[in-house]
């Protein structure tokens, strides 16, 4: 929806086109590594407070592309902003993650509102508004929101837990019941990310953290199913939408969710098997990844290997440079430096 024509590497590689030099730009560029980041979050006092500020936000959202020059920003902001819209108290304790009213029981799911409250999330579109009138129109805005699994395993447990056991444990046990949990997030994901391409996103991304810890059937019907209605009902209203997924963890199962979902292109992680994404994935839809974050802290020569590995792996096919998962707080700057410069180089 976004009015802007000028040609963006990272969107045409979601359109299509294989570049010589593959676009890059990172999970949670907009962070703790930055000095700048937290002088802003400091500012702001909570997380929640500087996701609904449209000013830091936007702020945060520019700083790495300031810095590095990535080709592509990601709005900041968080997955749980859906539950918060729904009427869910959520709130980020420090040192300790999310905090939620679990609904851990049918009765508790009796409660919880079918609609949500967009309203709520206005400072979240204000805040996309503000970047794309300061970025460069060769840099891709992406929006995005978590998959409704990965949501609900947050509502469900109140917080994160090692193996998202208690989401997992209800879906078994009261599939109905979780159903109606999952249906909320959808409908009201589907409305979130339209009034994000309106608000100025070029493209949207669907964070599935948690994909992995389902068996087959399950991921089929909580991860899968869901993802595709996101896709066909944002698509419903606005047609060609470039989306990518994100099924952290799905191993052997991602060219099942490529064919069924639709998306343009998908996230890998790094334990990700390059023979099966090339014949597999890679040959329907764009690859986005799979640096390990780890080895970005590590720096020097692996680091240069493992660059070199996800070129030789990937750079042949549509390619968008990534991390596997978010950068790590601790990442030295330059370790970030040094992996652009890198990528740049590359001669495919």
């Amino acid at each position: 929806m976004t009015q802007n024509s000028t040609p963006k590497p990272f969107v045409e590689v979601l359109s299509g086109r294989k570049l010589p030099i593959p676009p890059i730009w990172m999970m949670r560029q907009a962070g703790r590594y930055l000095p700048e980041y937290r002088a802003v979050r400091q500012k702001a006092g909570g997380f929640l407070d500087l996701c609904f500020n449209p000013e830091f936000a936007a702020e945060v959202t520019l700083q790495p592309i300031r810095r590095f020059g990535f080709d592509a920003a990601i709005i900041f902001s968080d997955i749980l902003v859906i539950p918060h819209a729904l009427g869910r108290s959520v709130r980020f304790e420090v040192g300790e993650g999310p905090r939620l009213d679990p609904l851990d029981s049918p009765d508790k799911i009796s409660t919880l509102s079918k609609t949500a409250d967009f309203s709520k999330l206005e400072p979240v579109y204000e805040a996309l508004r503000r970047v794309r009138s300061e970025l460069d129109p060769k840099i891709a805005l992406i929006g995005f929101c978590g998959a409704p699994w990965t949501v609900a395993t947050y509502m469900v447990a109140g917080q994160g837990t090692p193996d998202q056991g208690p989401a997992r444990m209800l879906a078994y046990r009261h599939p109905d019941a979780f159903a109606k949990i999952i249906d909320a997030i959808v409908d009201s994901s589907i409305q979130y990310l339209l009034g994000q391409l309106k608000a100025g996103a070029d493209v949207l991304q669907i964070f599935d953290t948690w994909a992995g810890v389902l068996p087959p059937r399950e991921f089929e019907r909580w991860s899968v199913e869901p993802t595709r209605r996101i896709v066909a009902g944002v698509r419903a209203k606005a047609p060609g939408t470039k989306i990518i997924g994100f099924p952290r963890g799905a191993g052997a199962l991602l060219p099942h969710f490529v064919e069924r979902t639709g998306v343009d292109g998908v996230s890998i992680d790094w334990a990700a098997e390059p023979a099966l994404i090339q014949e597999r994935v890679q040959s329907r839809v764009a690859v986005q990844g799979n640096l390990d974050p780890l080895v970005l802290i590590a720096g020097g020569t692996a680091l240069d290997r493992a660059v070199d590995d996800v070129l030789e792996n990937y750079a042949g096919g549509r390619l968008i440079f990534n991390l596997g998962h978010g950068i790590q707080p601790e990442t030295p700057i330059a370790h970030v430096e040094q992996m652009l410069k890198r990528v740049r180089a590359y001669k495919s």
